[in-house]
């Protein structure tokens, strides 16, 4: 199977995977109201094999990294078997979750020992008060615990991601690098997106990552080469700092010219764009083993349905009513 590609030349060596739409947290930019099914049952979820199934697939097109999303992938009972079941596929180099940290301290060391290779976890705030009134959850210090425990068990480097809004966190940008000067962080501030649901919050909160990056740039931050099945953050590394930056800058000129993942829902279907308008169905094609040829060809061909942009600038954000719906 070749490489999936689409109409505009992009290759797709990464896959966002999210396992479940369920989180227990009620981050302000995202569950404000805390989490709602999405009309269907909960049971629907995909199970191992298709999750094996699935990632096979991609694996065999010559995709490279697998991230387990959410909601919140931990809250899945068996999270640390769908890990060791991604790890099966030898051609993928890279297995990655993007966690709130609520189990962080609790099962990282099995994460590992199951495969995982890299750490995402969700940090908007330093300041326990404030963490607090954006989760609905008062663990700062237990996603702190969280993190050490991640560097105790193995892992070189954690990824912080941190939603940039105007009136909590966009003046705190000495605090975060104060706090990555000795500690192997990547900080990556994320702009915040429009949604379906929140578009009052938008409105009220959105703060460019320009300034973040005219400021790192000023103060001697040089910009890192990206590689093929990286994130779409802009990293930044300083001689002063173990740590690093990064900006996630959705809204920037040419954002989408170097898409290179593609996202499956936790209830299977293919999504080509966070903000697009639909899903592909592949669950009927995730019954077998012996789907597999088929799985791929439809994946290869809902392909030249892919735009080459968002439509974010437009205000049209597509089916994402927040971002625990596919996986963000």
């Amino acid at each position: 199977m070749s490489q999936f590609t689409d109409a505009f030349a992009r290759r797709f060596y990464y896959l966002r995977l999210s396992v479940t739409d369920v989180c227990n947290f009620r981050c302000t930019y995202c569950l404000p109201d805390g989490y709602k099914p999405q009309g269907v049952s909960n049971k629907s979820f995909l199970s191992l094999d298709e999750i094996r199934r699935v990632t096979r697939a991609f694996a065999a097109a010559g995709t490279e990294k697998v991230r387990l999303t959410g909601g919140e992938p931990s809250l899945r009972r068996d999270f640390t078997d769908i890990i060791a079941a991604v790890r099966e596929n030898r051609a993928i180099r890279q297995i990655a979750v993007t966690t709130n940290g609520y189990r962080l301290a609790r099962d990282v060391a099995a994460w590992r020992a199951a495969g995982l290779t890299a750490l995402n976890v969700s940090v908007d705030s330093l300041d326990a008060r404030q963490f607090h009134a954006i989760t609905g959850q008062d663990k700062f210090h237990q996603v702190m615990a969280g993190i050490d425990a991640a560097f105790d068990a193995g892992f070189q480097q954690v990824k912080v991601n941190s939603v940039l809004m105007r009136d909590l966190n966009s003046r705190s940008l000495q605090t975060f690098l104060d706090w990555i000067r000795t500690r192997p962080i990547q900080l990556r501030f994320i702009e915040l997106m429009e949604t379906g649901e929140g578009g009052a919050l938008f409105r009220d909160q959105h703060v460019s990552g320009a300034v973040i990056r005219d400021r790192l740039i000023a103060q001697g931050w040089q910009r890192r080469e990206r590689g093929r099945s990286d994130g779409p953050a802009q990293v930044f590394y300083h001689p002063d700092y173990v740590g690093e930056i990064g900006l996630i800058m959705p809204y920037s000129r040419d954002f989408c010219a170097s898409c290179n993942r593609l996202r499956v829902s936790a209830h299977g279907n293919l999504h080509l764009c966070l903000f697009g308008d639909s899903g592909v169905p592949l669950r009927d094609l995730l019954v077998s083993d012996a789907q597999q040829a088929e799985l791929q060809a439809r994946i290869a061909h809902s392909l030249g349905a892919k735009k080459q942009t968002h439509f974010l600038h437009q205000g049209n954000t597509g089916i994402t009513q927040n971002l625990s719906f596919i996986g963000g």
